[in-house]
């Protein structure tokens, strides 16, 4: 992806830097748009050449698009599809849960138009290049850009699920016992029974796969699988079709085929969110299986949260790190309750049958699950 405001590793030695921001997901690039903003000098890195594949379910709920907005960034959103609702399967039961709000957007444009607002604010953009935290140097952290040195005041650590940009201070991921796989593909042609506008979510013993249309008409999927069940059935698609037919949802030809991609187990936490000039956000901060766009809603109101702390540690303010563990945990760690929940539902075929089955008698049961989900984070 060509931009304006993309460097080379030559350009990002010629610092130093006020912040340097490690992965140009939705965390990073609103992070360092903020930064930006601020009047700071930010330099913006992905190991990724864009546009990229990316495991997700391209959702975005009604939380997230109040964080968007009242940042400035509606327009963002603005050729994604809407969404209305989710029709959950498991064992040839179904319901439909209606939802406030919410859209289905392609990663490779939610994250270019989000690099594009980054850029426009002032940041500096340079992909394809690994990044590792190295020590302190005086006021100064410095950032290892493969075998060129950096120095920043603060760096920000928004390198996902997969990242181990703080492993280097100590700051290695504790993962839950049992945590899921995750999956993804996009099949270019579907049955038209997956409707636009409409979270399909497909459960089975051993995994689960989630279904919607995204805005240029393809089908994307996205899957949580236990270990076992990969290596059972042979594979992630092989996994996913089987539990699409348990469930009584329609086949997706060709599905095993897709080209898929997994993902490290899933649900894990920091061991630190913040330490001495960096901070983590989005899922480099912990991650928790999301299921209707919870996790862009996470991953904005994180990023928006941290930018005036991380701006008062480039100012020099000593509590920064324990005003970001305090802030993420008001932001962000308080409101993954309810999807800890779900998930712990989703692994009992029992639990799940009951749900489904209660659901499609009592739609309105899901209300107050449904709308605290999608409740806006109060602003700062």
């Amino acid at each position: 992806m060509s931009l304006p405001g993309t460097i080379t590793v030559a350009d990002a030695s010629r610092g130093p830097w006020d912040a340097v921001v490690v992965g140009a997901g939705p965390a990073g690039s609103v992070a360092a748009r903020e930064l930006a903003r601020s009047g700071l000098k930010v330099l913006l890195v992905d190991k990724a050449q864009f546009p990229r594949r990316k495991v997700c379910g391209c959702c975005l709920n009604a939380a997230a698009l109040a964080s968007l907005e009242r940042l400035g960034l509606g327009t963002v959103v603005r050729d994604a599809v809407p969404l209305t609702g989710v029709r959950l399967a498991t064992a040839g039961r179904f319901a439909y849960v209606r939802l406030p709000g919410g859209v289905a957007l392609s990663r490779d444009g939610f994250d270019a138009a989000l690099i594009h607002e980054a850029i426009a604010a002032g940041a500096a953009f340079l992909p394809g290049i690994s990044a590792k935290l190295g020590p302190c140097e005086g006021e100064f952290r410095t950032v290892r850009l493969g075998e060129v040195a950096v120095r920043t005041r603060v760096a920000v650590a928004a390198d996902g699920l997969a990242g181990g940009f703080t492993a280097t201070d100590g700051n290695a991921p504790v993962v839950r016992d049992a945590a899921r796989i995750g999956a993804g593909t996009v099949a270019d042609h579907a049955p038209s029974f997956y409707a636009p506008g409409t979270v399909y979510m497909a459960v089975a013993r051993g995994g689960y796969v989630g279904l919607v249309r995204l805005e240029d008409g393809r089908l994307d999927v996205a899957a949580a699988f236990d270990p076992v069940t990969i290596r059972e059935h042979g594979g992630l698609g092989p996994a996913a079709i089987r539990v699409l037919k348990i469930s009584g949802f329609p086949a997706i030809a060709g599905m095993e085929a897709l080209p898929w991609k997994g993902t490290p187990a899933l649900t894990r936490h920091a061991a630190r969110v913040a330490g001495d000039r960096w901070f983590a956000v989005g899922d480099a901060a912990g991650y928790v299986e999301p299921f209707t766009g919870e996790g862009m809603a996470w991953a904005v109101a994180g990023a928006a949260a941290l930018a005036p702390i991380a701006a008062r540690a480039i100012d020099g303010n000593p509590r920064s790190a324990a005003d970001w563990t305090a802030a993420h945990a008001r932001a962000v760690r308080r409101r993954q309750g309810v999807c800890r929940a779900a998930a712990w539902v989703l692994r009992s075929p029992a639990l799940c049958r009951f749900s489904v089955t209660a659901l499609s008698l009592a739609p309105r049961l899901a209300g107050p699950v449904v709308g605290r989900l999608n409740r806006p984070r109060p602003a700062p």
